[in-house]
């Protein structure tokens, strides 16, 4: 997550949509107002993605990081962050395709890379990656399972699922080619499994 927000790190006036836990992404916006539905979460402001208030064109840059999925109405919310993002502006986000129920019960969708180009079909310059490679994927679910279960064999267990966790992130390099049907008939850019995605997109 860190060295791809690196990467769009800006000076720039910035709407970040969903504040995270611990220490946030401020370093790399240093010059961003807050916005969450949650005032448990001391957001600059406290509102509803829905109505976002500000005016048009108000914010070359909205950052919504682990956002996307705890949305009722994601195709709406876009088009309000739409709203206000200047003409040209960039949309940074994060959102999960294959990761384990979080942040109940908000937690809706799961997107794959070919939903996340329809959702943003009239947005223009549109990159969607995947986070982690197929086989650091299946690591995650390894990861997941010690840290959000009670097991039977308590920290033996869990150490053995951490361990599965590392070596599987390690295998990528057993995989030749990826597929996107059973059949093999169609190859697969991006990876079989993916964690996410890291999107950028400018509103035309």
């Amino acid at each position: 997550m860190d060295k791809f927000l690196a990467t769009q790190a800006t000076d720039a006036r910035v709407l970040e949509i969903g504040v995270p836990g611990g220490a946030g992404y401020g370093h790399f916006f240093p010059n961003h107002t807050t916005l969450d539905i949650d005032p448990a979460r001391k957001p600059d402001l406290v509102g509803d993605i829905y109505h976002l208030p500000f005016p048009d064109g108000s914010f070359p840059v909205v950052v919504m990081i682990e956002v996307l999925e705890h949305l009722q109405e994601p195709a709406r919310a876009l088009e309000e962050v739409a709203r206000v993002l200047k003409p040209g502006g960039k949309l940074i986000l994060t959102t999960r395709f294959l990761g384990p129920m979080h942040d109940v019960p908000h937690d809706y969708f799961r997107f794959t890379y070919y939903g996340l180009t329809y959702l943003l079909r009239d947005w223009e310059q549109v990159e969607v990656h995947a986070d982690l490679t197929t086989m650091e994927t299946m690591g995650t679910f390894f990861q997941r399972l010690a840290y959000q279960t009670d097991m039977r064999g308590g920290k033996i267990t869990k150490g053995l699922l951490i361990l599965c966790a590392q070596i599987f992130s390690r295998l990528n390099w057993l995989i030749k080619k990826e597929y996107g049907n059973i059949t093999r008939t169609v190859p697969l850019e991006g990876g079989l499994l993916a964690s996410g995605y890291h999107v950028v997109a400018h509103k035309p």
